[in-house]
């Protein structure tokens, strides 16, 4: 059985376990104080072009978007996302969780569009009960999307800028950074660091054991994040375990390429189901595919794959995901390619 059902399946890249064994018997201080976390840290500043930012290691991602979100908010607040963002139907109300609502917005393919993003502020803030309801406080989206789709320069810098007008800070889920960091658009680190408040520079999915980055760039979210992170249970203690690895990861360019293996293979696979007539149900230009199967395509797949089940209309076809990874092999994309072919 080969495993396309997600992106962190494997352990990490080699570069990655080579650097953690390398450094086992090392003896540092712990939560993320170790030079290797501050090492890290001037690596990921130097990508981004944000020597002021602060850049802090967190385990998971629903935990570094729950410490964020909590850390920002005031009591009353809540965090703007689309309705299919990951923290709003993907991380079991981990933000409804810390004392903080979730306030959905419609969505075109997993984003949201910066005009509809300034009517939810516009009509939350003007409401003639606006005291009795709960006000946003931020404005979450990911990149890429729940859905694999990406968004473009134009777009967040439209997202961006009304969030400047509104007052309120933009935070951008990394989970699969280096995925969108290889896919058409061309958005760069410093993009990112320019247009977002804060962002993370997700390691989990992306060949690492585990580790998420958060990239803190306005400056009035940097006081008392470390004691948020305490807080929540978010600061590690054996903090150079993050350190290590993304010193790996951001040395020789190891995050970026890891991003254009799992987007290759992606290509390959979206080739070959659209050479097959299998229709995809998102314009995904990363390593997420949603394939439309019909009962029979899915079990012939089934029998040598494991894929990911999206979305069950209950008719004739589901929506299968197909998740490359930094890992995925050119035998493995084979493999796959030929069965989709014979089908």
């Amino acid at each position: 059985m080969i495993r396309f059902d997600s992106d962190y399946t494997e352990g990490c890249h080699p570069r990655v376990l080579a650097a953690l064994t390398a450094t086992n018997l090392e003896q540092h201080p712990g939560y993320g104080e170790d030079a290797h976390c501050a090492n890290a840290r001037v690596l990921i500043r130097s990508a981004c072009r944000a020597p002021e930012a602060d850049v802090h290691f967190l385990v998971g991602g629903t935990q570094a978007n729950t410490v964020v979100i909590a850390a920002v908010l005031r009591p009353w607040e809540g965090v703007l996302s689309a309705d299919s963002g990951h923290i709003a139907c993907h991380e079991t109300g981990a933000i409804e969780a810390s004392g903080h609502k979730v306030l959905t917005l419609p969505h075109t393919d997993g984003k949201i569009d910066a005009e509809t993003l300034k009517n939810a502020i516009e009509t939350l803030r003007n409401d003639p009960n606006a005291e009795h309801i709960v006000q946003p406080g931020m404005v979450y989206i990911s990149q890429p999307t729940e859905y694999g789709t990406v968004y473009s320069r134009a777009e967040l810098e439209g997202i961006s800028a009304v969030c400047r007008s509104a007052g309120l800070p933009l935070f951008l889920d990394g989970a699969r950074l280096g995925c969108a960091l290889a896919a058409e658009e061309r958005l760069t680190l410093p993009d990112y660091a320019r247009l977002c408040d804060a962002f993370t520079i997700g390691g989990t999915k992306m060949g690492l054991l585990f580790g998420e980055a958060v990239v803190l760039c306005a400056d009035a979210l940097k006081p008392g994040f470390r004691n948020a992170m305490k807080q929540r249970g978010g600061m590690l203690a054996k903090g150079r375990l993050l350190g290590v690895q993304y010193e790996a990861m951001f040395s020789d360019g190891l995050y970026l390429e890891c991003g254009r293996c799992a987007v290759a293979a992606a290509r390959r696979i979206r080739a070959a189901l659209l050479e097959k007539g299998i229709p995809l149900a998102f314009d995904s230009p990363t390593n997420q595919i949603f394939a439309v199967l019909t009962r029979a395509q899915q079990a012939a797949l089934e029998r040598g794959f494991a894929l990911g089940h999206w979305d069950a209309s209950g008719g004739e076809t589901d929506v299968l995901r197909i998740c490359t990874s930094w890992a995925t092999t050119p035998e493995q994309t084979d493999a796959l390619i030929a069965a989709i072919e014979a089908l």
